[in-house]
């Protein structure tokens, strides 16, 4: 099948949508998005099997061993995808040139995970500016030739300030790297809420919509209340829309403050791009019956 016929059968088909949570692992998650009586080491086979895709926040902090990542994948479907960061010894040591190596023993790493590996992302930390561009397009070269999707988000301000922001997007096209999104307004905009002074540690940075490859890596911090949410995931679906019908793989994270609520709230956001006819998947966790009710006879 040709590259446009390709395309086309994604769109028709509805796989080039994935939704998921930071994370698979939440106790506090038992009782509603895991049955109750769930064990941890159930949590990554039940989460894998609600939602399609997971952002995977903990190796920024630690990276699995062999037998681990052997786990994930013997754990998930085969077309679930990992989303994973890399490690902050890469990212957050200071010049990134000098992390190469780092970077693709991690890439190595994480190709046991086979079909289940989704784009990689690099979060880069606030104090990296477009002072340091040479060093951020030798990084990014060395990346390609692995030919593994890899995604970047900046944090410095400066990067979203002209001239810089279209020199960016300029070299993320060119080289085929992709553009993370990080929507923070919920938390800064919405309804104050005593849990949202720690998530506010989050940069409160402009949205500049773009692609710049062949996938989008959206995170979206979410509100505790759903409501606060609603006015920006409407902004999000005609987005979202338009770049699946072109053929651009959407991967969209939902976060919460409140960690209880980002299942919740993302299987809202799902409703909303089905209800104005959004060419996505079913979600599996729509698809999974309740347990019957146990009636007594007393």
């Amino acid at each position: 099948m040709g590259g446009r016929g390709w395309q086309r059968f994604l769109i028709a088909n509805g796989m080039n949508f994935a939704i998921g949570c930071a994370i698979w692992a939440y106790k506090g998650w038992i009782g509603d998005f895991f049955p109750v009586g769930s064990r941890s080491s159930e949590f990554l086979r039940l989460y894998s099997r609600r939602f399609t895709a997971v952002e995977g926040n903990t190796t920024f902090y630690v990276v699995p061993d062999k037998e681990t990542v052997n786990r994930w994948r013997s754990q998930t479907p085969p077309e679930f995808k990992f989303c994973l960061k890399l490690p902050k010894d890469v990212t957050h040591s200071g010049l990134l040139q000098p992390t190469i190596g780092g970077a693709l023993r991690f890439l190595d790493q994480m190709q046991g995970l086979e079909s289940r590996l989704g784009p990689l992302f690099a979060q880069l930390p606030p104090s990296y500016s477009p002072a340091q561009l040479t060093d951020l397009i030798a990084f990014l070269t060395a990346w390609t030739a692995t030919q593994t999707p890899l995604a970047l988000e900046v944090r410095h301000p400066d990067w979203f300030q002209e001239p810089h922001a279209s020199q960016l997007r300029a070299i993320l096209t060119d080289l085929g790297i992709g553009r993370v999104l990080l929507d923070s307004r919920p938390i800064y905009e919405g309804t104050e809420d005593p849990q949202l002074h720690s998530e506010r540690r989050k940069p409160k940075l402009p949205l500049q919509p773009s692609v710049t490859a062949p996938f989008s890596l959206i995170r979206f911090i979410s509100h505790p209340n759903w409501e606060a949410n609603q006015a920006f995931w409407l902004e999000w679906v005609p987005i979202v829309d338009q770049w699946l019908r072109e053929g651009t793989q959407v991967y969209f994270f939902v976060h919460c403050p409140a960690e209880e609520q980002s299942p919740n709230n993302a299987r809202q956001f799902q409703r909303l791009l089905e209800e104005h006819e959004v060419p996505v998947p079913a979600l599996p966790w729509n698809q999974i019956k309740p347990p019957p009710t146990q009636l007594s006879l007393f």
